[in-house]
């Protein structure tokens, strides 16, 4: 599996724990909590591997990728403010199923221009797209999040 065939997986992991969440009765309060912070974590390792890993080599491969770059960076800055709030708040608070429908829509936004515009941008440059997978794959492996209580 390529970094881009990588990274997709991850989008559609995300996708079908939003799914199973917009399932959940307005009773289903530790479901709703344990599914939100699984999407919490899952976006916050997606978001820190395409930072550290996947974006510089996107970058550095075509000066034209930079403000696709940029406002990818700015995409995942707003959702992780979102995913702060989710984090610190319980289910039933005012609110939360709010956030986590609003982190959905952003998240899908987001994943609709990686996968439509900086995919295709990265497969054309040539990218060693093989030992990009393994590094990210490697250091999602390592990455320790703080600790999200359910």
């Amino acid at each position: 599996m390529d970094a881009i065939e990588l990274l997709t997986q991850d989008h559609q992991t995300v996708r079908e724990l939003f799914d199973q969440y917009d399932t959940l009765s307005d009773r289903s309060l530790v479901s709703k909590r344990k599914l939100a912070l699984k999407i919490c974590q899952e976006l916050s390792k997606h978001a820190m591997v395409e930072e550290e890993l996947f974006y510089p080599a996107v970058r550095d491969a075509s000066r034209q990728n930079e403000d696709l770059i940029d406002e990818a960076i700015v995409e995942h800055a707003s959702a992780k403010e979102l995913i702060a709030q989710i984090v610190a708040m319980a289910p039933g608070e005012d609110l939360y199923d709010a956030k986590v429908k609003v982190l959905s829509e952003q998240i899908e936004h987001h994943v609709s221009e990686e996968e439509g515009d900086i995919f295709p941008r990265a497969r054309e440059a040539q990218l060693d797209l093989q030992a990009l997978s393994s590094q990210i794959a490697a250091r999602k492996a390592e990455i320790e999040l703080p600790d999200m209580q359910a």
